[in-house]
């Protein structure tokens, strides 16, 4: 819906690109807005934007005077709803990261972990991506640093669950991985929340402190009848790595189990394209790459396939910004190269191999 930039108010999405006088975006679709975001609107003059009718904290928004749009502006806003999610999955999505906020609160003050209530909460979300998988670009988009925690977990569960099912797990334990993924840091409720919200880079302690909450979670849901030994063990191993290096217990190679490797990527994955609290997001694309290049050995090539697969295969015609700030569509992926496939940079209709553009890279899907 169209609005009044004046009437805007913190934590509401923007759904369209805003443009000023200049070769790239304001701001670009996905952003939700702050206080600077207002200030810069202000100083380019910009009087109207398009936003979502749910805010970032899962809230309507609720304007004091619409922007009635005409046809032709109206059948645009539909056009980019379609690309860039529904409006359904969006106000799903947001209210249950505020419904896993509310179940973490209750956890901090001793409560027992309720899987059936996990399960209403992230089963639905699958069940959407899963139906329209272009929804896995925007789950990053809506996180804010004070409430990275409760998005975290919940994009966690996501794609852990996407990913279970690219590498050909059955419906079951899909559902199992999705369960682990969104509890994997259940046990950051037993961690002091001065350590949770501090906003520099923690003390030797500190970090020792975080490291207990996979012991943490694993004590919260160990008795649970509705998790499988495998989910429990993925939400105790989600910090180990193939080559010894993670924790807690330093485990190696097969002894890291597949549904823990699933969670662990996912959740580097997540943290990587997010904004917290000491540490800005990076666009997807770069992060894959990094991932493949970073963590090689660090995890079994065929998770890390998996999420190059489910993030990097996009179909032809896929509209995609790159980082010189050009729209372009995709035309070709090499099988080798999923990040950097042939696009066609538009208006001008220029053909770039990204695989020999090594300067460029996707920086987001429109």
């Amino acid at each position: 819906m169209k609005v009044h930039a004046k009437d805007l108010e913190v934590g509401c999405i923007v759904n369209q690109d805003i443009m000023g006088r200049t070769s790239l975006p304001i701001l670009t679709r996905n952003t939700v807005i702050q206080k600077q975001h207002i200030k810069a609107l202000w100083a380019f003059g910009i009087s109207e934007v398009s936003v979502e009718k749910t805010k970032a904290d899962g809230s309507l928004f609720r304007p004091a005077n619409l922007i009635l749009p005409n046809k032709e502006k109206e059948k645009t806003e539909t056009t980019s709803k379609q690309v860039g999610g529904s409006d359904q999955f969006i106000r799903t999505y947001l209210k249950s990261v505020q419904s896993f906020k509310r179940q973490f609160q209750q956890w901090q003050s001793g409560m027992s972990v309720d899987i059936a209530e996990m399960r209403e909460v992230i089963l639905p979300l699958t069940k959407m991506v899963a139906e329209e998988s272009h929804l896995l670009y925007y789950i990053n988009e809506y996180s804010s640093k004070t409430e990275y925690l409760y998005h975290h977990s919940i994009a966690v569960g996501i794609i852990s669950a996407m990913l279970g099912k690219k590498l050909g797990l059955d419906a079951g334990n899909v559902n199992q991985v999705a369960l682990a993924g969104i509890l994997a840091d259940c046990g950051m409720s037993r961690i002091s929340p001065l350590v949770l919200k501090k906003q520099t880079a923690l003390t030797e302690n500190e970090f020792k402190e975080i490291k207990m909450h996979t012991a943490h979670s694993y004590k919260m849901i160990k008795e649970a009848s509705l998790l499988k030994p495998e989910a429990k063990l993925a939400i105790f191993q989600h910090h180990e790595r193939i080559d010894g290096s993670g924790y807690p217990t330093k485990e190696k190679n097969e002894r890291v189990h597949l549904y823990s490797q699933i969670v662990a990527i996912s959740d580097v994955f997540h943290a990587m394209t997010s904004e917290r609290l000491y540490r800005s997001k990076q666009p997807i694309f770069k992060v894959l790459e990094m991932i493949r290049r970073d963590q090689f050995g660090k995890f079994n090539f065929k998770v890390v396939n998996a999420l190059l697969d489910l993030f990097g295969n996009l179909t032809t015609g896929t509209q995609v910004r790159l980082s010189s700030g050009q729209m372009a569509e995709v035309v070709f992926t090499k099988s080798n190269y999923q990040t950097r496939p042939l696009v066609r940079v538009l208006p001008s209709e220029e053909i770039i191999d990204l695989s020999t553009q090594t300067e460029l890279y996707i920086s987001a899907i429109m």
